[in-house]
């Protein structure tokens, strides 16, 4: 597999944000209702990174479950390795051609349930992981997609190239 010095930089890039977030956004942009804490934009660098490649989505859901697992508890941090497998989904998603929004609304559910069942070894109840901790996440992954949406609009508009699917003529979020 090649990898571009473009995909390179832009997973450098991303892979920094995503261990800069957990580190300076907590606690103040940290919402946390035990056994749940989300960290706002926290998935936005894994989720721009879907645009970018598989691997590049891979590496930076390792960068975040590492930013994760250097500043909260070890749950956290397994939660945050669930960034690795809708990222990577993510990145196969859009080469194949479907729009962001779509990618957002298949990815949602596995993230999700992904986040819900790791917290289960944990000792958490079957209520608290798919409840509070499920739709918890169902909730960030939302948000976080508004602003990943966002942000691949404007940085398209401002010209940064990423992946183009054959199907698309252009990377727009339509």
């Amino acid at each position: 597999m090649k990898v571009s010095v473009r995909e390179l930089v832009y997973g450098a890039l991303l892979t920094s944000l995503a261990i800069i977030i957990p580190l300076y956004f907590r606690g103040w942009l940290q919402i946390v209702i035990p056994p749940f804490s989300a960290t706002l934009a926290s998935h936005v660098p894994v989720m721009i990174a879907m645009f970018v490649s598989p691997l590049v989505a891979a590496l930076v859901g390792l960068g975040s479950t590492y930013g994760f697992f250097i500043t909260l508890p070890p749950v956290i941090a397994a939660r945050a390795s669930i960034h690795i497998i809708f990222g990577v989904m993510g990145a196969i998603l859009y080469r194949r051609g479907m729009r962001p929004w779509q990618i957002i609304a298949l990815t949602a559910p596995v993230h999700a349930i992904g986040e819900a069942l790791v917290v289960i070894p944990f000792g958490f109840t079957l209520q608290a992981a798919f409840v509070t901790v499920g739709i918890g996440t169902l909730l960030h992954h939302l948000m976080d997609a508004a602003i990943s949406i966002s942000l691949f609009t404007a940085l398209v508009k401002a010209g940064v190239s990423f992946y183009t699917p054959a199907r698309l003529t252009k990377s727009s979020p339509k």
